[in-house]
């Protein structure tokens, strides 16, 4: 089957288009023959060889799919440990779910990654609930806009925060109540002028150092941290004394090496309550752009350039 390959760990220079042995199926498996996939960060980090599969699953980039099932035709899409940037890729039965039919194939590819990790971390891990403050980094990540739209959706109020100010419209638009150029000002300033200090309930941070300082100081008693990422360094000072007196819960996060009955739970949990969502046109997941297969490594340099708003998807033809 023809697959994206990585010869030798590097950026976008690094994909090639080869061929790969097909998926041997494991008990509880089955065959789904791939129409899209979808870019991560993870996938860049992959190819420069920072992030290596869990033990035992593929080699080959691709952590969401959409397509179809051998054998029965079902449309599905679905979270994966890796695998799909591939014509075919073998899936636990119990991690798929099925594309609504308003959904095309390239927007059911754009969901699994970015809104599994939204929905875990902003109510499994940080328990969101409504009329809380919620400040989200990154904001026009893949990521970013699903959580907007799950924590709007939960009647929270939403600050975005982004590092360019053609992208704060599009985050207008999916119903953030502040979005923040960090470029141009500070997000705890802009976040005390409207919120006021110490007022924001949860914090959902892909970018780490830079930012934890911040993100402490604006947190209410009682408040929530969840760091899914350390897009802005790995280190930070923390000031214990914040942590006691507010009663702060920091939780680290996250998704691809958990384990498959964590996984399919989630994917239950997703099911019940999201899937409705974008079965009724509630949800609409946000497609930056779409590549072809053959071209991912276009589509890893638009990610690497930080220009997307929403996700990146690759379509396979077969």
């Amino acid at each position: 089957m023809k697959a994206i390959l990585v010869p030798s760990p590097g950026g976008p220079e690094a994909l090639a288009l080869g061929e790969a042995p097909e998926p041997v199926l494991r008990e509880g498996e089955v065959l789904v023959r791939v129409r899209a996939t979808a870019v991560n960060r993870a996938d860049l980090l992959q190819a420069a060889g920072k992030y290596p599969p869990p033990p035992g699953e593929s080699e080959i980039l691709g952590l969401e799919a959409a397509g179809v099932v051998e054998g029965t035709g079902e449309r599905v899409f679905c979270l994966l440990p890796g695998g799909g940037y591939a014509e075919k890729v073998a899936v636990p039965r119990s991690m798929l779910m099925p594309i609504p039919d308003r959904l095309s194939f390239e927007e059911a590819a754009a969901v699994p990654e970015a809104w599994f990790t939204a929905y875990l971390n902003l109510f499994r891990e940080g328990a969101l609930a409504a009329g809380e403050v919620v400040v989200l980094h990154a904001a026009a990540s893949g990521v970013g806009t699903a959580a907007i739209l799950l924590a709007k959706d939960a009647r929270a109020r939403v600050v975005a925060t982004v590092r360019s100010a053609a992208k704060a419209g599009a985050l207008e638009a999916l119903g953030a109540d502040l979005v923040v150029d960090t470029t141009t000002r500070d997000f705890v300033e802009a976040v005390e002028e409207r919120f006021g200090k110490a007022a924001v309930d949860l914090v959902l941070d892909p970018v780490g150092g830079s930012a934890f300082a911040g993100n402490v100081r604006l947190l209410a008693r009682g408040g929530r941290l969840v760091l899914i990422a350390t897009m802005g360094g790995g280190a930070a000072e923390l000031d214990l004394r914040a942590v006691l007196t507010k009663r702060l819960r920091i939780v680290g996060s996250t998704l691809r090496a958990r384990p498959l009955a964590e996984k399919a739970d989630l994917t239950a949990a997703f099911v019940r309550d999201v899937l409705p969502g974008l079965a009724d046109g509630r949800f609409r997941p946000l497609v930056d752009s779409v590549f072809p297969l053959e071209r991912a490594a276009d589509a890893h340099r638009r990610m690497a350039s930080n220009a997307n708003v929403g996700k990146i998807v690759l379509t396979v033809v077969s």
